[in-house]
């Protein structure tokens, strides 16, 4: 839901008379930006909880092999930042370290004189130095060193000096796929972020919607007279062009990486939360339509409609891509 300091939606009349420009500029833009150049080794403001963001930060710089918005991925993947996580498989913390593993290689990390898994302390620290210790073990295969080490976490490093680097293994493939892509999410970028492509057609069916009333839970079901919430509203609209978000708001913020304010383009999506300083307290979520408005459903009793995103909640926006929807632990799980 919304907070009160939300600003009331502006004539639809007004802005559908820019809405058309606004899609058409999504389609040239697509056309005529590249790719955002180089690879940022710092991290987006507010992609990581500001509880683990110096741990990550820190620890991420180990070795050559990993940065902190690839740790970042790994650990998100992993626990979802859940520091008391435990899977059916006995893997604990926010690193989900079985205890085998743990007790080869945990680290004690704040100097405290013990190693535990549930502290993110040592949980983090032990996270990277593992990685660190895999680079190590095939660091004369060929190919990507990153690559490499996320294929020996995923299959051991034995396949991958057997295979002279990434094995030929779906699971193996798709996890190293599946982290480099998710570390997009969670780097500050250097240069421009690339446009989507898909953005157009997504406000193009939230625009559909405008007016409709809201509903919490809505999924827009004819049983629920294509009513939405605002995770329900984005969700669809990227289905709707074939890309398949998580239900959840702060979810979907991991979906892509992070355009900075003034680089927003039509079709991010817009966030909005509690604590600007952690992603998981995001409660709102809108699709950015250009000029300092988004459409979006925002709580219940009201319609479906363009809003400011410039409030005080607003911590900041993602760029969906395809790749980046596919690799969130959600769609994983699925």
């Amino acid at each position: 839901m919304r907070k009160y300091w939300v600003a009331g939606g502006i004539g639809t009349g007004l802005v559908l008379g820019l809405l058309g420009l606004l899609v058409i500029g999504t389609y040239m833009a697509a056309a005529g930006l590249g790719a955002a150049g180089g690879r940022a080794v710092g991290l987006a403001k507010g992609a990581v909880p500001a509880a683990y963001q110096s741990l990550v930060q820190k620890w991420g710089t180990l070795c050559p092999a990993i940065n902190p918005a690839l740790l970042a991925a790994q650990l998100y993947q992993e626990s979802g930042w859940n520091p008391k996580a435990q899977s059916p498989a006995a893997a604990q913390g926010i690193a989900q370290f079985i205890p085998g593993t743990w007790q080869t290689h945990g680290v004690d990390g704040n100097g405290d004189g013990k190693k535990d898994v549930w502290d993110p302390e040592d949980a983090i620290p032990s996270a990277a130095s593992y990685d660190c210790e895999l680079a190590k073990y095939v660091k004369d295969a060929p190919g990507d060193a990153t690559h490499n080490m996320l294929a020996a976490y995923n299959a051991g490093a034995y396949r991958v000096i057997q295979y002279n680097g990434v094995p030929p293994f779906r699971e193996t493939q798709n996890y190293v796929k599946t982290i480099t892509t998710l570390a997009k999410s969670f780097e500050a970028p250097v240069g421009r972020v690339e446009p989507s492509k898909q953005a157009a057609a997504a406000i193009y069916f939230a625009q559909e919607r405008l007016g409709t009333k809201y509903l919490w839970g809505g999924n827009g079901t004819a049983e629920q007279g294509g009513r939405f919430d605002c995770s329900g509203l984005t969700k669809a609209a990227y289905h709707s062009v074939g890309i398949e978000l998580p239900r959840v708001a702060n979810d979907q913020w991991n979906a892509g990486p992070h355009p900075k304010r003034n680089e927003l383009l039509p079709g991010d999506l817009v966030f909005f939360a509690y604590d600007l300083n952690d992603p998981r307290s995001i409660h709102h979520v809108g699709l950015y339509v250009g000029g300092g408005y988004m459409i979006n459903a925002p709580y219940t009793g009201a319609v479906i409609r363009f809003d400011k995103i410039d409030t005080p909640d607003y911590i900041g926006a993602t760029r969906v891509t395809s790749d980046g929807a596919k690799a969130l632990p959600a769609a994983n799980a699925a």
